[in-house]
């Protein structure tokens, strides 16, 4: 059975539809400023609790446009060694690509054989244009996973999706980007340390 790790790094951080924006957005800017797997699985984490708690792409997608156009700033997440974070503005650019990287999550999630998250929420997760975007996307990737046991695939078979779905592709090396997320949302790794998922938390429903 593959599932995914549940948890609150902290409280606050699922309190509010808010508050899991800024959460999503932090990390967003951790794996695009430092890199790294860790923070990748960091993001996919957070998402995954998004999900969990009934949230929609739409909904957070508000939420960090009403706080960017509030002038509202946000910190960056603190290294383990310590250290400064840095507050910064919210710029569209990032509120779109980092609520694209959550519809990929969600879509992903949708895409696996038996899906071990319980949703509290009927809502769809994904609006219906961006599913169409891409489910084909993710489901190439899952189906590659699953039946193949394939950890990568051509980027120039994704490109042709996007071309077939979208009208137009995205560079090679934003596509490469976009199936890691995908590939290492699939990750049964993710959450080794958990036998079950348990939430202990009330829901947070996001509409």
């Amino acid at each position: 059975m593959y599932h995914w790790q549940i948890y609150a790094s902290s409280e606050e951080e699922y309190r509010s539809s808010r508050n899991i924006a800024v959460s999503l957005l932090r990390r967003y800017r951790n794996v695009i400023n430092r890199g790294g797997n860790d923070n990748l699985k960091e993001f996919i984490d957070a998402g995954v609790n998004a999900y969990a708690l009934g949230c929609t792409d739409e909904s957070l997608r508000r939420e960090l446009l009403d706080m960017m156009n509030s002038g509202i700033q946000v910190d960056g997440l603190q290294s383990y060694g310590g250290g400064t974070s840095v507050t910064c503005k919210i710029v569209s650019e990032e509120v779109r690509e980092c609520i694209l990287w959550l519809s990929i999550v969600f879509i992903t999630i949708l895409c696996t054989p038996q899906p071990t998250i319980v949703r509290w929420s009927s809502t769809p997760p994904v609006s219906t244009e961006v599913t169409h975007q891409w489910k084909g996307f993710c489901a190439l990737i899952a189906n590659a996973y699953y039946k193949r046991g394939m950890a990568w695939l051509p980027v120039k078979t994704l490109q042709l999706e996007q071309m077939a779905v979208m009208g137009s592709s995205e560079e090679a090396s934003v596509v490469a980007s976009r199936m890691r997320l995908v590939f290492t949302t699939l990750e049964p790794t993710v959450a080794e340390s958990l036998g079950d998922l348990l939430y202990e938390q009330d829901p947070v429903l996001c509409y």
